[in-house]
């Protein structure tokens, strides 16, 4: 795979990559992280993901020109993941003190789970953070479902530091904030 840089116009592979996420989680009955609406119908969605993607760094995976996809239901070529990354948190989450890359999104096609996708992305992530003189980078995740998703933060590298919890009209969200040294 190769990572490029996205942007504004980026904002249909968010879309489409969370939709992906959103079916394969349902299909489980795994609908209390982001419930069973694709997120391209939902209200203010779009306008949502072209802001963020013409706003912040956008990382794309895509396979290799020629190469297809590995095996799996997407079409040759489609994008395998996006990272979208701000230069500071979102309002509601601790201020880090000092600069970093948030990771606002990380989202990798379903079909292609286990293929190193996320783990690439975040390796870019830490590449650019280093580049610019940033030695941190921070996410936050869902942390509920047995805490499955922290734990993949956690194999990429991410460590605990803050759980907090959101109220939603759907109900209390938890949640966990993850931290990663980029040297």
């Amino acid at each position: 795979m190769r990572i490029r840089t996205g942007g504004p116009g980026s904002d249909t592979v968010l879309l489409a990559l969370l939709d992906g996420a959103v079916a394969w989680l349902a299909a489980q009955g795994r609908t209390d992280q982001w419930g069973p609406t694709p997120w391209s119908r939902r209200p203010g969605a779009a306008e949502r993901a072209a802001r963020v993607t013409a706003e912040n760094l956008v990382l794309i995976a895509e396979p290799e020109p020629g190469a297809g996809t590995a095996p799996g239901p997407g079409p040759t070529g489609a994008p395998l993941g996006i990272c979208v990354l701000a230069d500071r948190a979102p309002d509601h989450l601790p201020p880090a003190g000092e600069p970093e890359l948030f990771v606002r999104w990380l989202v990798t096609d379903p079909a292609h789970r286990g293929a190193g996708v996320g783990a690439a992305l975040v390796s870019e992530a830490r590449r650019r953070a280093r580049g610019r003189g940033i030695g941190l980078l921070r996410v936050d995740c869902y942390a509920g479902g047995g805490g499955r998703l922290v734990a993949q933060y956690e194999r990429l590298g991410f460590t605990r530091t803050a759980a907090f919890t959101e109220d939603r009209p759907t109900g209390p969200w938890p949640g966990q904030l993850l931290e990663l040294r980029t040297g």
